[in-house]
């Protein structure tokens, strides 16, 4: 996926940007817990969007909001020097397999 790529290289140079001149570098200038408050309020919204969508809301706000969880989750990986690209290989490795078995073997 090229912009998961994409999207990385750009958090990725927002470390070393000013706070004042970019989002995502206030961001990490604050610090882990004001990522991790983003992605509280953005599940949130995730959570509203869709049970909106359930009584006639709008599937693009969902989608919205969904893609604002994403993308402030990348900006937590980032800034824990996690490459998000960890996950996609993670997700390949579980395909195919029984969900109830993958969770079993995580407990093993």
């Amino acid at each position: 996926m090229d912009i998961l790529n994409d999207l990385t290289a750009v958090l990725e140079s927002r470390r070393n940007a000013k706070p004042e001149e970019s989002y995502v570098a206030s961001l990490y200038a604050n610090g882990l817990n004001k990522i991790l408050e983003k992605i509280n309020e953005e599940t949130t919204e995730v959570i509203l969007a869709a049970k909106d969508l359930e009584y006639g809301g709008s599937k693009e706000e969902l989608i919205h909001e969904v893609a604002d969880l994403w993308f402030h989750t990348l900006v937590m990986m980032i800034h824990l020097e996690l490459p998000p690209q960890e996950v996609l290989r993670t997700l390949e490795e579980r395909f195919g397999i029984s969900g109830h078995t993958e969770k079993s073997n995580r407990t093993n």
